[in-house]
């Protein structure tokens, strides 16, 4: 049986078998070669666009597509959209947009004013030249998104938070080939691979618990991180700025994690292009006297949850609690120093988060992934001085607040969480004397949102009229 299944193959067509037994001579014979092109430079692994084709994006400069600032919301993928726009305009041919589903969901159809779909089997939108390649399936679009940039082109892999994790493996795999392939003389740099996650597990209140996920985070934080980008900027300015630097760059697997809903405008172009750049920063204007001596360091690390700080400053202020606001745009600065470029030094990381002062962080996603980046720095978390918030698998279809509180990342849960930090570090002060009076008023009004969306199937207006 194995004897006939070999033979199926039937090799001596391709090969002389007395040649080989003789160890002299090339065996291949001619008709297998017939496939093969003459000229070594029309062979595919000799192609130059196999292995050096990179040409840069022509990028617009962000500066010009970010918000003016009596715009108070907006929502970061329309911002995005608007600037993709222009990149497909100005790229026709070099950059396109691979998407599973859900574009337009997604608040990306913006984009659609300057190109359209590419569907090969609908005789309309046949080969028309469209940028959009959306199709049902992920592993699809990842496999022709890495093709696509191996060849020196340049895409985009918007998705759903919760079903981009069904490429994981993919992004992986493709990650080690490109940490192996930077150490290969003859092999040039790529561009990077680009990913939006939006959709995003705070927002699911129509789709509920199974639209709730986003474990690709601590993927890639187990990637080679100098590889490794992930972002999560706080408002569209900031969005679209995170967008062009991605664009621009080579060889990096960059994460982009962004809310489709209208979201306040916290920073203006300026302050989002410096904010960008230093990756995380004190955020001067929402906090008590510029940041100066305060009680309690608050860190909002995402959209919705920045939102919740914004508000949670604003309630302990009035009680008289002195607040830094602190917002982190690029995660990666939160590392050790050295396991990242990015990484702040330990300088650097005393100036924003102090060395002994309290911190209540309140993250996009699993608390335990910016538990591993901070676990290494010498201001251990066994010392009790920091608070770590995020999702802890608490969902349902419900409103959109509620999302917040079910997993204990509302204002009301980080003001309750800040005045126990304070009372635990300064035993003696004002604050620490009211300490059960004032926590036990945050948990109150938890319970009364609670009652409010029972009774009324909507958040309160206290909870989501905008908080600037």
């Amino acid at each position: 049986m194995l004897v006939r299944w070999l033979k199926s193959y039937k090799i001596e067509e391709l090969i002389d078998v007395d040649k080989i037994s003789d160890g002299t001579s090339w065996f291949v014979k001619d008709s297998a070669l017939k496939i093969v092109p003459k000229a070594l430079d029309r062979r595919p692994g000799m192609l130059k666009e196999s292995y050096a084709g990179y040409q840069p994006l022509d990028l617009p400069p962000f500066q010009k597509y970010g918000l003016k600032e009596d715009v108070k919301m907006a929502s970061l993928m329309k911002a995005i959209a608007t600037y993709l726009t222009e990149v497909v305009k100005r790229n026709p041919n070099s950059f396109r947009i691979f998407s599973p589903d859900e574009f337009e969901s997604n608040k990306l159809d913006g984009v659609f004013d300057a190109t359209i779909r590419q569907f090969q089997w609908d005789p309309e939108t046949s080969a028309p030249g469209g940028r959009v390649i959306e199709m049902l399936s992920e592993h699809t679009l990842q496999g022709f998104l890495q093709g696509y940039l191996l060849t020196g082109r340049h895409g985009l892999f918007p998705s759903y938070e919760a079903f981009i994790g069904i490429v994981t493996t993919m992004i992986e795999q493709y990650a080690k080939f490109r940490k192996v392939a930077q150490e290969t003389k003859w092999r040039e740099p790529v561009a990077s691979l680009n990913y939006i996650v939006t959709s995003t597990l705070w927002r699911q209140e129509h789709n509920g618990f199974s639209h709730q996920n986003p474990g690709l985070i601590g993927n890639l934080l187990t990637l080679p991180r100098h590889m490794t980008r992930i972002y999560l900027p706080p408002d569209a300015n900031c969005a679209v700025s995170v967008m062009a630097h991605c664009l621009n760059s080579k060889d990096y697997v960059n994460l982009i994690v962004g809310s489709k809903a209208d979201t306040p405008c916290f920073l203006t172009v300026d302050e989002a292009e410096k904010h960008c750049i230093a990756g995380l920063s004190v955020w001067r204007k929402y906090s008590t006297e510029d940041g100066v001596n305060p009680d309690v360091v608050l860190v909002g690390i995402g959209v919705e949850v920045t939102v919740e700080i914004i508000a949670a400053a604003k309630l302990l202020q009035g009680e008289g609690v002195r607040v830094r606001v602190v917002n982190v745009v690029d995660l990666m600065t939160l590392g050790e120093p050295g396991s990242h470029p990015h990484a702040l030094s330990p300088e650097a990381f005393n100036g924003i988060f102090g060395e002994d002062l309290p911190v209540v962080i309140n993250f996009h996603g699993y608390p335990q992934h910016v538990q591993s980046l901070l676990f290494s720095r010498n201001q251990s978390l066994g010392r009790k001085r920091f608070e770590i918030l995020g999702y802890i698998e608490e969902g349902t279809t419900t409103t959109p607040w509620s999302m917040l509180r079910l997993n204990q990342a509302d204002r009301f849960t980080i003001s309750e969480r800040a005045i126990g930090l304070i009372a635990t570090k300064k035993p003696n002060s004002a604050t620490a004397a009211r300490a059960a009076e004032l926590q036990g008023w945050f948990r109150h009004q938890n319970r009364l949102q609670e009652r409010y969306v029972l009774e009324n199937g909507a958040d309160s207006e206290e909870v989501s009229a905008p908080v600037v």
